[in-house]
């Protein structure tokens, strides 16, 4: 199974009236850094993508307290991943560029980041760096079956070429088939763990993914389950499942030749949370 967890520090922000002129200056000298970073604490570094300007993550002024992710959501701004640093004492731009580049580069450098809003007030600077959650699956697919679509086709692409999962070499491996069967049995094991709030291969009754074939239909001669949860799209997912040894082995395992995968969004739709299944299978001649 794989478990994403979503990246937060903990500060309570509370909102301020605009972002300044020269949190839009921070930026762009942020920004070009990026682009043409040098050393940071010794150490060699390569360009990354130029952040986006975000207005809701500008307009935010940091206080010990809660969460900021939590509270970049509760301003419109649903994250993965959230940072924010800041500096005090500098009285001009460069003085406070040159104390973040200073003590944070590894962080302006991060090229997880997408987003980014910059402020000041008075000799205090701070900067927000962010990347926005993508949509819940249930808006960006027309059913479940579509997204599993996006699953096989990844997961096949991925089969095309050889690959190292953990310290295990796999050959290329021929591509699956969608099989309806098997998609219900990924389908059914979704939704079990949505409604009732686990992660497991084994549900609370105990079953597995080969009785869970069974219900769905699938005679089997051999079957292979991934789980993950908290990923909002099919090559997130696929690309969690991946990086993990055990996971990347069943996606890379030629003995497998059909599969089906499912998504469900627990019912609070607004934070809802992804499940998704992914079942291997080989039919019985």
């Amino acid at each position: 199974m794989l478990a994403k967890f979503f990246i937060a520090a903990l500060f309570l922000i509370s909102a301020t009236a605009s972002a300044q002129p020269d949190g839009d200056a921070l930026t762009s000298m942020i920004n070009a850094y990026r682009k043409a970073p040098g050393a940071c604490q010794d150490g060699a570094t390569q360009a990354v993508a130029e952040l986006k300007p975000k207005a809701a993550l500008a307009a935010l002024r940091i206080q010990p307290g809660a969460s900021l992710s939590a509270t970049l959501a509760k301003a419109g701004y649903p994250n993965a991943k959230a940072d924010a640093i800041s500096v005090s004492g500098a009285s001009t731009l460069q003085a406070a560029f040159a104390m973040l580049r200073q003590s944070y580069c590894r962080v302006l450098l991060n090229g997880s980041y997408t987003d980014i809003g910059a402020s000041r007030n008075g000799g205090e600077w701070t900067v927000v760096l962010a990347r926005a959650t993508a949509p819940l699956p249930s808006a960006s697919f027309a059913s479940w079956q579509d997204a599993g679509a996006a699953i096989l086709e990844s997961v096949n692409a991925a089969r095309a070429t050889g690959r190292m999962c953990g310290n295990r070499a796999f050959p290329p491996a021929a591509p699956l088939r969608w099989n309806a069967s098997l998609g219900r049995a990924a389908l059914v094991h979704s939704g079990d763990m949505a409604e009732k709030r686990y992660f497991s291969h084994a549900d609370q009754a105990g079953r597995r993914v080969g009785d869970r074939a069974n219900e769905a239909g699938y005679s089997w001669a051999r079957v292979g389950e991934n789980l993950a949860y908290g990923l909002n799209t099919p090559q997130e997912t696929v690309n969690g499942w991946l990086s993990s040894p055990s996971h990347c082995a069943n996606i890379m395992n030629g003995e497998f030749s059909e599969m089906g995968a499912a998504f469900v969004v627990t019912a609070d739709q607004g934070a809802g949370v992804t499940y998704w299944t992914q079942t291997f299978g080989k039919p019985r001649i």
